[in-house]
């Protein structure tokens, strides 16, 4: 099973009035990262708001040598295949990447293949807060580096929060308890051990015939 991690950073709030500036892919193949990603910046062909900026750090003078989203959407829809996104507020992002793949006129992606990870963790957790810092501390995962959002940083940082929610980690856990009893029951029914001596002794065979001959009816006399 193939799922792709995504994120993306962006000029502000509204797909319909902003841009995508960076976007960033990670491969999950069977729950398991394999190394491989999509990472791009871009050139929003308008200004980044300052609020944007103050999230994310990423200034149009970073991005102006950046390719436009149309250079690079073929090389992001041939990574992405047809593999399931895995996403923090899936909503948001998607509708970014579908109101650029619109301007392109290329067909949008449906919601349909995106799992909210906002909307498992608080299924997993009512109640309790689910942002991405609050599911790294919740699952003590390192997100110290993280002082400003990045899509392939935070990409990666999800990655990890995804396979906790599901379980990943416990599941391996089990998994190896499993296999060190197997093992452990396998050797012992591999250990081969001498066969005991079961016959009576001589003083056993008295005592049991003396016991017996106090019985009435015993049935070791019929």
């Amino acid at each position: 099973m193939r799922e792709i991690v995504l994120d993306t950073e962006t000029t502000g709030l509204d797909p319909s009035k902003n841009r995508i500036v960076e976007i960033a892919c990670v491969e999950l193949l069977n729950h398991v990262p394999t190394g491989r990603t999509f990472h791009k910046y871009v050139n929003p062909e308008m200004e980044i708001s300052p609020e944007a900026a103050a999230v994310h750090g990423i200034t149009n003078d970073k991005v102006k040598d950046a390719p436009v989203f149309g250079e690079i959407a073929g090389e992001f829809l041939d990574f992405a295949g047809d593999a399931k996104f895995v996403i923090h507020n899936a909503e948001f992002d998607m509708g970014f990447i579908n109101a650029e793949l619109g301007r392109l006129g290329f067909e949008k992606l449906p919601m349909s293949r995106a799992l909210d990870t906002v909307r498992l963790a608080r299924q997993k957790f009512p109640g309790a807060p689910a942002s991405l810092d609050a599911l790294c501390k919740r699952f003590e995962i390192d997100n110290s580096h993280r002082t400003l959002h990045g899509a392939l940083l935070d990409a990666d940082l999800l990655a990890q929060v995804y396979l906790e929610l599901i379980g990943g980690r416990q599941a391996r856990m089990e998994l190896g308890a499993k296999t060190q009893i197997a093992e452990t029951t396998s050797a012992r029914t591999r250990q081969i051990r001498p066969a005991r001596a079961h016959a009576p002794s001589e003083a056993e065979l008295a005592a049991h015939a003396a016991a017996v001959a106090r019985l009435k009816g015993a049935v070791w006399l019929n």
